[in-house]
């Protein structure tokens, strides 16, 4: 499984997307590997412009597996942030309860965001 997070996701649905990110997710797609969680789901929907990208998000509600995020992975993540913040490390909290998710769950992750570069590095 890969956890597609909502920065890779808007790559995917704007025409002027990175290309190896819009490949990397399309790829996912094809795999059959691609999932998201309702962290992910908010952040797309909060942010939609348009009918189609909200059309898009509708028929991806249909066919992508979601990732709960449950009272593990929500433990997950307050251990998450509290090791982050004791290296020095300031990341969104929605960020961190993706990774959280994504590791409990053991997904990799496709992210257009720096922030889970960082976060990789928090054992």
């Amino acid at each position: 499984m890969i956890l597609v997070d909502t920065s890779s996701w808007i790559h995917l649905l704007r025409p002027d997307g990175d290309r190896q990110v819009r490949k990397n997710v399309e790829a996912a797609l094809v795999s059959g590997e691609a999932c998201w969680c309702e962290m992910v789901q908010l952040e797309l929907w909060n942010g939609a412009r348009g009918d189609q990208e909200k059309r898009v998000l509708r028929d991806f509600s249909r066919v992508l597996p979601e990732l709960p995020i449950s009272r593990e992975v929500w433990q997950r993540a307050f251990d998450l942030a509290r090791r982050a913040r004791a290296q020095g490390l300031t990341v969104p909290a929605t960020d961190i309860v993706i990774a959280a998710c994504a590791r409990h769950h053991g997904a990799d992750m496709e992210a257009a965001d720096k922030d889970f570069d960082l976060l990789s590095a928090v054992a």
